[in-house]
């Protein structure tokens, strides 16, 4: 897969075949903006990204019980779906763990 480059006529970002790559990163801020003012969690990172037939999927980290010390705070990974206009759908919770834990996997 080539990697993503910038088009100069455009502006937009390419990538492999040349097409346009929505503007992922506006979509994803607008959307975690929505998600945090309606859970009350601030996303600590964003795991993973996919777009979709009909917008996006956002795996976001959050902080939802914070322990002293820090290694012992809960945290838990949410799936965070986004429309093609970047408006939030729906969100759910799939996992939680303690954050000095290794990934179960």
């Amino acid at each position: 897969m080539a990697a993503p480059r910038d088009d100069a006529d455009t502006g937009s970002r390419v990538i492999a075949g040349d097409k346009p790559m929505a503007d992922a990163n506006g979509v994803m801020r607008e959307a975690l903006g929505q998600f945090e003012e309606l859970t009350g969690h601030r996303p600590e990172a964003v795991s993973a990204m996919r777009k979709e037939e009909d917008g996006w999927l956002f795996r976001v980290e959050v902080m939802e019980l914070r322990r002293i010390p820090d290694s012992m705070s809960l945290l838990a990974t949410y799936e965070v779906r986004v429309d093609s206009d970047g408006g939030l759908t729906g969100w759910e919770r799939v996992g939680r763990y303690e954050r000095g834990r290794a990934d179960r996997r």
